[in-house]
């Protein structure tokens, strides 16, 4: 047989084995890769087969039980340790009572010096592994802590608490112990529907008293549609790298900050009720915070501070009638944007950290690098600015009436100057040009609806 030496035949022959050549290098690596890809899906399978629920009662009859629906386990801490990471603890209604641990730790949360041991108690301890805490709701399912770090999460992944109230702390003799109802250190938690209220016991030797969550070094933390009131010191506070977003909480009656975001901790905060503090929301440090439509109220001191190298991004928030001052610059090296808000009434009680006007920058601070554009101030005791440019007619900055509804929700009744007064560069969530307040930007409290005759009016 004649054998083809055409020029196209060869070409063929060389593309072919070229080919086969790809192919049987190919298939080691297409090996590896099925290999993991099986060796994946069976971690994946055996995760997700011996993840379970766990059941806890509080009841007294002595038997520890082994944790099913039928035979709860009568230990919380007992149950936290016999459960395995993704697996959800199913908290009956009941009060359950800690028995507090004695730890030191090698980090200061607070400190100027990091590694500084701290001495400090522990109620239950979440430590190494991720769990689901799901209580019957907060008014039936109690835990209390006896304890500086009544709930405390350590070393673990995807955490949640939920439906429970934590109560009952007790004041760490140790003042850098950053003690609260609920630590997080190194670890991811998202906390929602809780009450974390009267955590309150102080230790006379110590200034600081009990917080209602503290987040620490690698903390990353949710808060939503919780209830923080009667804590002893900040609501929420957050240091040493830790993030949180913090949203549609009401946070109420302590001491401290209402929210305090310090070191190189990062936030972002929305839609938030803060009243009843010494100070509502803070950035110190070299922090970062993003807050947004919150009603910051009836607190004794300032409303918004910003200072040190902090970078603090204020807007459509509502601040209003707190003791002092409406916002707080206290650091030239503080950065931000303060617009779209409503700063009113401020000033109702003797100067303290701050003087009684709407807006104020401490000596030195020029509100360079920090602008203040499109709010509406509104009655504050002495006037809307000290130590800063005027702001009236500049900037879209106006001085008006904000004619809220008489409802007290803070949201523009009919006719106010807030509607469509905002930066036009930010937009409502109808796409039309934000109003000033909580009613505007793109994380806005919902409006009511208004019929037709009250929008002709």
């Amino acid at each position: 047989m004649k054998r083809n030496n055409s020029p196209q035949s060869s070409g063929c022959l060389r593309i072919g084995r070229r080919r086969a050549l790809r192919r049987v290098s190919a298939a080691p690596s297409l090996r590896a890769a099925l290999a993991a890809a099986l060796v994946l899906a069976g971690w994946l399978a055996a995760s997700t087969s011996v993840a379970r629920t766990w059941y806890v009662d509080d009841r007294v009859d002595g038997r520890p039980g082994s944790g099913s629906a039928s035979d709860p386990f009568s230990d919380l801490q007992h149950a936290i340790d016999a459960a395995s990471h993704g697996d959800r603890l199913q908290i009956l209604a009941g009060r359950y009572e800690a028995v507090p641990s004695p730890l030191v730790e090698d980090l200061c949360g607070n400190c100027a010096e990091h590694r500084t041991p701290v001495r400090l108690t522990a109620g239950f301890r979440i430590k190494g592994k991720g769990l689901a805490l799901a209580g019957a709701g907060p008014e039936e399912t109690f835990l209390v802590t006896h304890a500086g770090y009544g709930v405390l999460f350590e070393d673990g992944t995807g955490s949640s608490l939920t439906g429970v109230t934590v109560t009952g702390g007790a004041r760490d003799p140790d003042g850098n112990a950053t003690d609260a109802a609920v630590v997080v250190r190194r670890a991811e938690l998202e906390i929602r529907g809780c009450h974390i209220v009267d955590n309150d016991a102080r230790a006379d030797s110590v200034v600081v008293g009990i917080g209602g969550i503290m987040g620490r070094e690698g903390a990353e933390i949710v808060v939503r549609e919780c209830l923080l009131r009667r804590n002893g010191w900040d609501g929420i506070a957050l240091y040493r790298g830790a993030t949180a977003l913090i949203a549609d909480n009401v946070i109420r009656d302590g001491r401290g900050a209402g929210v305090g975001i310090t070191w190189d901790a990062t936030a972002t905060v929305l839609r938030n009720d803060i009243s009843g503090y010494w100070k509502g929301i803070g950035t110190f440090g070299a922090s970062r915070a993003f807050v947004r439509n919150n009603v910051v109220h009836d607190n004794l001191g300032w409303g918004l501070i910003a200072t040190g190298d902090s970078y603090l991004d204020a807007a459509n928030n509502v601040i209003h009638h707190n003791g002092n001052c409406g916002i707080a610059l206290w650091s030239p090296a503080a950065r931000g944007r303060f617009v779209n808000n409503v700063i009113a009434a401020n000033g109702w009680r003797e100067e303290w950290v701050c003087p009684r006007v709407g807006a104020w920058a401490d000596s030195g601070v020029t509100g360079e690098g920090f602008p203040v554009t499109h709010n509406l101030f509104w009655a504050n005791e002495e006037g809307s600015v000290r130590d800063l440019p005027p702001i009236a007619g500049r900037d879209g900055n106006i001085e008006s009436d904000p004619g809220f509804l008489e409802d007290g929700s803070y949201l523009p009744g009919a006719g106010s100057p807030l509607v469509d007064a905002g930066d036009p560069s930010i937009h409502d969530t109808d796409g039309s040009r934000s109003d000033i307040g909580i009613g505007g930007g793109p994380s806005a409290m919902r409006l009511p609806e208004r019929d037709a005759s009250e929008e002709s009016e």
